[in-house]
């Protein structure tokens, strides 16, 4: 996967947009700042836009946090606080369909072009995640297998152990004494 440069002539990397991803009420998303600053654009600016059009951002594509998810983002990741400079809202947060209208939104070539680039990131995360689910599935499947193989081999090795006791038993003498 590519770089794309942006105003600041800093590498945007696959690493750098899926740290920029997480994970919320079972769902991907980004947070407002975070695609602000990917596409140049202050979080104000990015959110002026988005009320502009808010009838393209349904409940899932777009959603404001609440103040309980805003403490647990905080406790998980260096974020602003209020009493520090920071926001005085709630952030909002995009999931993969957000993102893919906000550049109908932002309207500009790099917002295009940075958009693209998260858009391969949620797929290749998706083709990742997949490939985990597959592996895991595989490794319960040999593990079961394993562990059935185990009870009986334990089965096996009981029943040998039993031959021997038999074997070591002193026979009785046939015949005339």
């Amino acid at each position: 996967m590519g770089n794309i440069m942006n105003e600041k002539q800093e590498n945007i990397t696959f690493q750098y947009i899926t740290e920029k991803i997480i994970v919320l009420n079972n769902k991907r998303v980004m947070l407002d700042r975070d695609l602000a600053e990917l596409y140049g654009v202050s979080t104000k600016r990015l959110n002026e836009q988005v009320k502009r059009n808010i009838d393209r951002f349904p409940s899932d594509f777009m959603f404001q946090l609440t103040l309980q998810e805003v403490r647990l983002l905080r406790s998980h990741f260096a974020t602003s606080k209020k009493r520090q400079g920071g926001r005085t809202y709630l952030p909002y947060v995009f999931t993969q369909e957000g993102v893919a209208m906000l550049s109908s939104v932002l309207n500009s070539k790099k917002a295009i072009t940075v958009n693209v680039f998260i858009m391969q990131a949620f797929v290749k995360l998706r083709e990742i995640m997949f490939e985990n689910k597959n592996i895991s599935e595989r490794i319960n499947k040999l593990e079961s297998r394993v562990a059935h193989q185990g009870t009986t081999l334990k089965q096996i090795i009981t029943y040998i152990d039993t031959l021997h006791e038999v074997e070591n038993k002193p026979r009785k003498k046939i015949g005339f004494h």
